[in-house]
């Protein structure tokens, strides 16, 4: 069964995104068709990127980056719930990514974004960021804006139409991580 890593890409204190990647997932789990888990970056406490050796060259050698490489490699495709900071995405997603080069090839990526218009420049950017490390990104994804989807910018309440567009996301989530499944095994 393809797996899929829901990562919740806000580290900081207060953040709403722990509560959206559990929405998605429970979504996700309504939905079917994979397995699904949250994968949480404060969970990785990951340092600013401190690898001596380019991620390209593998050979990880700090605690940290062997046990993220061992989730990332185990996951067949990925959600990326991210909120926008100042027109892109957060420093702790973008240093996640970067820690890593070969675990996130020839998989799939859908986005769940979240903020005042919705993350849609945040998702632009992991568009980019996903084509650099061989991620195939799904066309469908969900903008959650905070004057609609919550409730006072804090409870995750999103309107109706929000969790079709999860499903829409998944399902090509679940298709191209399937049809990527040979690319891996090679």
């Amino acid at each position: 069964m393809i797996k899929v890593g829901i990562v919740i890409a806000s580290t900081r204190p207060g953040r709403v995104g722990e509560d959206v990647g559990r929405w998605v997932l429970e979504v996700a789990q309504r939905h079917g068709g994979a397995a699904y888990e949250l994968v949480d970056l404060k969970d990785y406490e990951l340092p600013h990127l401190d690898e001596p050796v380019p991620a390209l060259m593998g050979g990880y050698s700090r605690p940290h980056t062997l046990r993220w490489a061992e989730k990332v490699a185990s996951l067949d495709g990925f959600v990326f719930v991210t909120p926008e900071y100042n027109h892109g995405v957060p420093g702790s997603l973008k240093n996640a990514i970067d820690f890593l080069y070969a675990e996130w090839g020839d998989k799939a990526a859908g986005f769940v974004g979240y903020g005042m218009e919705g993350a849609g420049r945040a998702i632009a950017h992991l568009r980019n960021t996903m084509a650099a490390i061989g991620i195939a990104d799904v066309r469908h994804h969900a903008a959650l804006l905070m004057h609609h989807d919550f409730v006072d910018f804090r409870e995750v309440k999103p309107q109706p139409h929000q969790e079709e567009a999860v499903r829409a996301m998944l399902e090509d989530v679940v298709s191209w991580s399937t049809a990527l499944r040979p690319l891996r095994a090679g």
